[in-house]
């Protein structure tokens, strides 16, 4: 009766046993962390129950148990292929940005001049405030000139002499006006020239964009070279035909 009894009270601990011997020779269950696989730079394929050594340059996919993709682990990057990275980046979004600069000011443009008429009205606009001072700088011209004739006259009786104080400071202060008004002259002249040839290129735009041309599309608006004529062609992109613009 005793001896029944020891059996009874073994056979669970028997068979606790006999459980965790088998559990122990079952192979181990795959990491919950799923299966790396990469290609080498040799061209082999490695596969790995975690991040391969071999591929932290390369980008590693990462697998389920079934073989469906669970995620794809970019390459791990140096220091300084980070930075070319970032500065790559920011290039695009540059590019991105001064692409919708380009857009904008290109619709800008047709909003303000939808025909040629208002382009050529805002020209001629442009051009009467230069073409006032100039008429002013030539006026005043004149009078210097015509205030340095008794001048010169009165130093005909000096020849060969030093010329009173007070003549020779007036010459000098009419020399120094007469040069000032030819510099502004110039500089009135070139102002007229650098108008021309930015609504000469303007129009040459526009004409492409009347055509149809998608607004961002023809690259930045390139006056004409300094010193080329008035009323010349626009610099356009190599790509863009000239029938498009009759």
């Amino acid at each position: 009766m005793h001896r029944e009894v020891c059996g009874h009270r073994l056979l669970p601990l028997l068979l606790a046993v006999a459980a965790a011997a088998a559990a122990a020779q079952q192979p181990p269950a795959a990491p919950a962390s799923g299966i790396y696989t990469c290609t080498d730079d040799k061209g082999r394929r490695l596969t790995s129950d975690r991040p391969i050594p071999e591929c932290t340059a390369k980008e590693q996919r990462v697998l389920n148990r079934d073989g469906s993709l669970k995620a794809v682990h970019p390459p791990s990057y140096t220091a300084d292929e980070r930075a070319a990275q970032e500065a790559e980046a920011r290039q695009r979004a540059e590019a991105r940005a001064a692409q919708a600069d380009a857009v904008r000011r290109d619709r800008n443009l047709l909003a303000r001049y939808p025909s040629e008429a208002p382009h050529r009205k805002a020209r001629e606009a442009a051009l009467d405030s230069v073409r006032l001072a100039m008429q002013t700088s030539e006026r005043r011209l004149l009078e210097l000139a015509a205030e340095r004739k008794p001048l010169d006259t009165e130093t005909e009786f000096y020849a060969g002499k030093p010329l009173p104080p007070k003549l020779r400071s007036q010459i000098d202060a009419n020399e120094a006006a007469t040069e000032a008004q030819r510099a502004a002259r110039l500089q009135q002249l070139a102002e007229i020239d650098r108008i021309n040839r930015l609504y000469d290129a303007e129009l040459a735009r526009l004409k492409l964009l009347w055509a149809g041309a998608a607004p961002g599309s023809l690259g930045p608006l390139a006056p004409a070279a300094p010193g080329a004529p008035a009323g010349g062609a626009a610099v356009l992109p190599a790509a863009v035909k000239t029938s498009n613009l009759h």
